[in-house]
């Protein structure tokens, strides 16, 4: 793959990581980093809204490329139904609140498809967006968690993608799934589930002093929890790329340069979030 030294008219843009693509996808990754830390780190109703916006944006993807009919009325029921969850959770209504907004959402969207296969699409497009409108503000607001659990998250999933691309990148060698992702190495997937356990046992361990349910647990198993949610940042990922394959569609969308949609940088978080989501549902009262 290598094409030799650069000539001077094609000087800087050979190598692995030349290109104006990879400058798109660090400037806009470095801007939604820098967006998303500060909505984490102020809390309350700013990091909430900014999942708000990926949870509606991500499922307005999926109905568009999935090409689910009637698309503007179901966009506009899933939209209500999550931004009722969230002001059920915000403004402290009961528990059972926001799941009855998401499942009165949900039989509207059955009501407006009549088609069995796009009545699924649009109850995924739904509960999808409910998993990243909902876990992330959830899991900053839990008591004994606060910033440490989603940054536990950013952590896990960021290092996954960087460590893989540029590892993948370097190293090259077998595909991992060439029918799904062609791109995509054994050697980018080791990579990175080796960089993402390693920072995310590193957020659990700083972060210990200052969250109770994560100063009871060991470091071993900080590192097994980060092995596993990176395991599943990657399968997300891969997930996504065959959904994108079967619609014929290259990205989700056009929203972030370099990148392609929300959910094709949410395709991962989605994944690890339903992990989160488990958790604090299993997890014992505070």
């Amino acid at each position: 793959m290598d094409a030799g030294p650069p000539t001077a008219a094609g000087a800087g843009r050979t190598g692995p990581f030349a290109g104006r693509e990879l400058a798109l996808r660090v400037v806009s990754g470095l801007v939604l980093a820098v967006l998303v830390v500060a909505a984490l780190v102020a809390g309350g109703w700013a990091f909430a809204l900014v999942w708000l916006a990926a949870g509606i944006l991500g499922a307005a993807e999926w109905i568009t490329i999935s090409r689910t009919e009637p698309r503007l009325p179901l966009v506009a029921v899933i939209a209500a139904a999550l931004v009722g969850a969230v002001l059920c959770l915000r403004t402290g209504q009961p528990a059972w609140a926001a799941p009855a907004v998401l499942a009165a959402g949900a039989v509207a969207l059955l009501a407006l498809v009549r088609d069995g296969r796009e009545r699924l699409r649009a109850l995924g497009a739904l509960g999808g967006g409910a998993v990243v409108a909902l876990v992330p503000p959830a899991l900053r607001d839990a008591p004994g968690i606060g910033i440490a659990g989603p940054a536990w998250m950013f952590a896990v999933v960021w290092t996954t993608d960087v460590a893989a691309y540029f590892t993948g990148r370097t190293l090259g060698g077998p595909k991992l799934m060439p029918s799904v992702s062609p791109k995509k190495t054994w050697s980018g997937a080791l990579g990175g589930l080796l960089a993402a356990t390693l920072a995310g046992t590193a957020v659990v361990a700083y972060g210990r002093a200052g969250a109770a349910d994560l100063a009871g647990i060991p470091l071993i198993a900080a590192g097994l929890a980060s092995a596993a949610a990176s395991a599943l940042s990657q399968a997300g990922d891969l997930a996504e790329s065959g959904l994108k394959r079967v619609h014929g569609v290259k990205d989700s969308g056009r929203i972030i340069p370099g990148h392609g949609g929300v959910m094709d940088r949410l395709d991962g978080f989605f994944a690890v979030a339903l992990l989160a989501g488990l958790y604090l549902i299993l997890r014992p009262a505070a």
